[in-house]
């Protein structure tokens, strides 16, 4: 099964996050299919950009989006809800 999730990057108490396709066996900041996007929730709004078309395209392969995922895509306005 395949799924949409952040990977954690950056420094010590100063992160942010890559939103990638991976399989799910595979540990967090570890092997990954696609990066799709990013998340840096220390600016202030928070940066969200992420590629709408491949994040259709994969969520039409049948990957699965964690919660936190699933709430970015719909700021982004991907997802509608």
């Amino acid at each position: 099964m395949v799924k949409m999730r952040l990977k954690r990057m950056g420094m010590k108490k100063k992160p942010f996050y890559r939103v990638v396709i991976a399989d799910i066996t595979s540990p967090r900041d570890g092997r990954n299919i696609a990066e799709i996007g990013f998340y840096d929730p220390m600016t202030e709004p928070a940066t969200i950009k992420i590629d709408a078309e491949a994040a259709k395209k994969w969520l039409g392969f049948g990957a699965q989006p964690t919660d936190t995922v699933r709430t970015l895509l719909k700021k982004s306005g991907i997802l509608e809800g």
